[in-house]
Formats: structure tokens, sequence, C-alpha cells
């Protein structure tokens, strides 16, 4: 399982998005005391909204503080705002252009902000830099031994025949090389509510084993880059469910809309409510 620090961007906890106007870089109106860690305190208690005003604050007296910007950044996408997590990603790249954090920030700003192009070109910098590092990123050996980064948050309604919808929170996770037995590629944490314990953990997978034989007797599929994945949902009391088992090519989009299906329509084993 991976484990996030705070300093990766990295807190997976997750909000709604707060109703009326979006936040904007403009700093907010928070207590005068405000600091980064007082940031941070309030993002590990689920508080993105007043996080936010924090790093605003701070920035308005250090407009070069490149962590403040980093955290903002996180703050927004816990708040499901793409946009702003952008500009405050890409300004922190701009004062700190060698930390790889800021990239896997960065990546899950794009995809907030529905930006594939930039998106995908970022999933494949961190690919480079986990398998060789780069001439821009000389010191990336946190990037080396990751298993994998953080590539979206997004929230998915649940539509309970028995009872009002749901808000289902789910932080996609990407692997760099497929992890385990089963060979994850990708897994969709899903929570409750904001900083809320797992639910449960939907996989899609490419095992080796099964994928040596499906090639034997399909080769000009096999030929052509398509492969056999399975998605299968779990989660720590030992439930496991069995979605799909379908052939195709590696593409997260296309996971993820498969994803996004179930948690719209099906109920999460062992959970008392959605």
């Amino acid at each position: 399982m991976l484990r996030f620090s705070a300093p990766l961007v990295v807190i997976l906890a997750v909000c709604l998005t707060l109703a009326g106007a979006a936040p904007t870089l403009e700093a907010q109106t928070p207590p005068a005391t405000s600091t980064v860690a007082g940031g941070l305190a309030a993002l590990g208690f689920g508080h993105a909204d007043l996080a936010l005003a924090d790093f605003q604050h701070v920035l308005a007296a250090d407009p070069s503080n490149a962590p403040a910007c980093l955290y903002a950044a996180t703050a927004a996408l816990e708040l499901y705002n793409g946009p702003l997590a952008v500009q405050y990603a890409e300004k922190a790249r701009h004062l700190d252009p060698q930390d790889w954090r800021v990239d896997t920030t960065l990546v899950a700003a794009y995809a907030a902000a529905g930006d594939k192009t930039q998106r995908d070109a970022l999933r494949a910098r961190l690919r480079q830099l986990h398998s060789a590092g780069g001439p821009d990123a000389p010191d990336a050996r946190d990037a080396r031994l990751a298993s994998g980064f953080l590539l979206e948050m997004f929230p998915v309604e649940y539509r309970d025949p028995a009872g009002p919808a749901q808000i289902r929170h789910v932080d996609a996770i990407e692997y760099f090389k497929p992890l385990g037995e089963l060979r994850t590629r990708y897994r969709f944490l899903v929570r409750r509510s904001t900083g809320g314990p797992r639910l449960w953990e939907i996989d899609v997978q490419s095992n080796d084993f099964d994928e040596t034989s499906w090639a034997k007797a399909h080769p000009s599929e096999a030929a052509s880059g398509t492969r056999q994945f399975q998605i299968t949902g779990h989660n720590d009391a030992g439930q496991e469910v069995d979605y799909h088992l379908f052939t195709g090519h590696d593409d997260y989009d296309a996971f993820r809309s498969m994803v996004v299906t179930i948690l719209r329509s099906e109920p999460l084993p062992g959970a008392s409510a959605p």
C-alpha cells in the first residue's frame, strides 16, 4: 500500500467543492496567525478550505514561498478545484523546477482540470524520473524509490435506490510497475468522507500468468498490444468482488470510466452505508 506524507502532496483526504464562488489566487481573510504549519494542520483535520486560506495568507506576505504554493495546490485539489490547483502547482514548479514532488501534485491538478495532454506528459516524466532520473532533476532519489503516485482525486455520486444519493471520494493511484502477484496497475481508494478510512479498494490488474495463456490463444491481438485485464474490489476485512474480465489496452481513462460506473451503482461490501 502506498503511504503518502504531507510534503509529497499527498494528504489523501478529500472534501466536496464548497458551494458558491470558487477560491481564487487572491488571499482570503484568514486569522492573522496563519502559517504553513497551521495550514498543514488544517489539511490533516480535513479542513481544506481553512488550509487554503492559511497558505494564501502566507503567500500574500511571501510570494516566493515554494512549499506554500505546493500545499495551496494540494488544498485546492482536495476542494476539487482543478484550475486553482494548476495555478498554484505551476507557480511552485516555476519557483523550484527540480523538485519532483511538484510534478506529483501537478499531474493530479491537470487531471482535475481536465487537461489530459498535460496530465499524460507529466505521467511520462514521472515514469522517466522513476526509472533513471533526469538531467533537470538530478536529486530524484525519492522518485526512484516510490512505487507509484497519486494520479487523480474525484467524487462519485452513489445512486442508492433505497435512500438519498451519497458522495464517494476516490483517490486514483498509478503504479510505476505492476504491483504484486496479480500485477496491479491502478488502484482506486474509496472513502466516505474527508479524512475518513478507506472503505473499499478497486484494482485494475493484468497478471502475467493469465496474460501468457491468453496471448498464446490470441496471438494477433497480443501482437497489437491488447492484454487481458480484470477489475476487482476488496477491503481490509477480506471481502472481495470480481467486477470485470476483459481485453483491451492499458488506458487509464477507460478504466476510470468502468470504476465510476461501478461506484455509481454498486453497494460497498461490509459498509453499513455508502
